[in-house]
C-alpha cells in the first residue's frame, strides 16, 4: 500500500489540473476514486475533494466549512441519517488535533466560484482548524470541519528537516485570522477563581506564577458566533481546556459534569449561561 503523504505531492504544484478522478489517483494527489476523504481513522486524512456532494458545504476560498462523510442515500444522494465521528470523519478530527495538513482538490461539480469549470484542480494545503456537529439542512446531525488555507513560503525560505515516515517535512508560513478577544474578561475569570480549574480545582504553578486558561463555551467567530462575555467563559487548566474544546466532556444545566465525575465549580460572582452550555453539548459532545 502506498505511503500516506501529509503535504504536497512532489512534482505536483498548487494549481495543477486533472481531467478526472482516475488521474488524481494515479498521481497520488487523492487516491480514492469515489470517496471524498482520503484517510485513516488512526493516521489522519491526507486529502479531500470538494465535488458538490453535500448540501451543507460552504466554500469561501481560503476558508472552507466542509461537511463530513456518511448518512446519504445511495439512490437519491439526500441526507437520511446522522453522521458519526468515525472512519474518514475521525481522520479529519485527527488532523485537527495533530496539526496535519490536508490537500484540497476542487471539482467541477462543486457549486462555488472557486471551483474549476471542468475537471479537478489541486488548490493547496489547508489546516483543520476545528470540528463540531450540528443539524444540517435535512434535519440530521452532520460533522463540520473548518479548513483554513496554509500559505507556503518560497523555497529559499524553507528550512530543511529530516524526512518523516509520511514524506518530506516542510516548514510553512500561515496567515490566520483570529477573533480579537477581550483580554480583560479573560484575566477577570482567572482572578475570580484564583487561577483554579473549575473542573479539577488544580492550580498550575510555573516559574512566572500561577497559570490557567480562559475557555469559551460557545466558540467565538463564524460559524459559532459565541459572545465574548463572562457568562460564556470558564477558567480551566490546559488539560481540561483541550478536553472541553474537543468534546471530551460536557456540562449539564445543573453544572454536573457529563463524561467526568463531579460538578463544575462556580463562584457566586460568576454565572455561566445555560444557553452556551446547551450549545456546547449539541455541537461537541458525542454522548449528547
Amino acid at each position: 500500500m502506498p505511503t500516506r503523504i501529509f503535504g504536497d505531492i512532489p512534482g505536483i504544484p498548487e494549481g495543477s489540473e486533472f481531467d478526472n478522478r482516475i488521474m488524481l489517483s494515479q498521481y497520488g494527489v487523492h487516491r480514492p476514486r469515489q470517496a471524498g476523504i482520503s484517510g485513516s481513522q488512526t493516521e489522519g486524512a491526507d486529502s479531500i475533494v470538494l465535488s458538490g456532494g453535500y448540501e451543507d458545504d460552504e466554500d469561501l476560498g481560503d476558508e472552507i466549512i466542509y461537511t463530513g462523510h456518511g448518512g446519504r442515500s445511495i439512490e437519491t444522494g439526500l441526507q437520511v441519517a446522522d453522521q458519526q465521528l468515525a472512519r474518514q470523519n475521525l481522520a479529519l478530527a485527527i488532523n485537527c488535533q495533530r496539526g496535519l495538513p490536508v490537500r484540497v482538490i476542487r471539482g467541477y461539480h462543486h457549486r462555488s466560484p472557486h471551483s474549476p469549470i471542468e475537471g479537478y484542480r489541486y488548490d493547496g494545503l489547508y489546516r483543520v482548524d476545528s470540528y463540531w456537529r450540528e443539524r444540517g439542512r435535512s434535519g440530521f446531525f452532520v460533522w463540520r470541519f473548518r479548513l483554513v488555507k496554509l500559505v507556503t513560503v518560497n523555497a529559499t525560505n524553507q528550512v530543511n528537516e529530516e524526512q518523516s515516515a509520511y514524506g518530506m517535512t516542510k516548514r510553512v508560513e500561515t496567515t490566520v485570522q483570529r477573533i480579537v478577544r477581550n483580554t480583560e474578561l479573560a484575566i477577570l475569570v482567572k482572578e475570580i477563581y484564583d487561577y483554579q480549574c473549575q473542573v479539577c480545582r488544580t492550580q498550575v504553578m510555573t516559574s512566572a506564577g500561577l497559570y490557567a486558561e480562559a475557555a469559551h463555551i460557545q466558540p467565538l467567530g463564524r460559524p459559532h458566533n459565541g459572545p465574548d462575555t463572562l457568562t460564556n467563559l470558564l477558567c480551566l487548566c490546559p488539560n481540561h481546556h483541550v478536553m472541553f474544546d474537543f468534546g471530551g466532556f460536557g456540562i449539564a444545566d445543573d453544572l454536573n459534569l457529563i463524561g467526568l465525575d463531579g460538578q463544575l465549580f462556580q463562584r457566586s460572582n460568576h454565572k455561566v449561561s445555560a444557553q452556551y452550555l446547551q450549545y456546547h453539548r449539541e455541537h461537541f459532545l458525542l454522548s449528547n
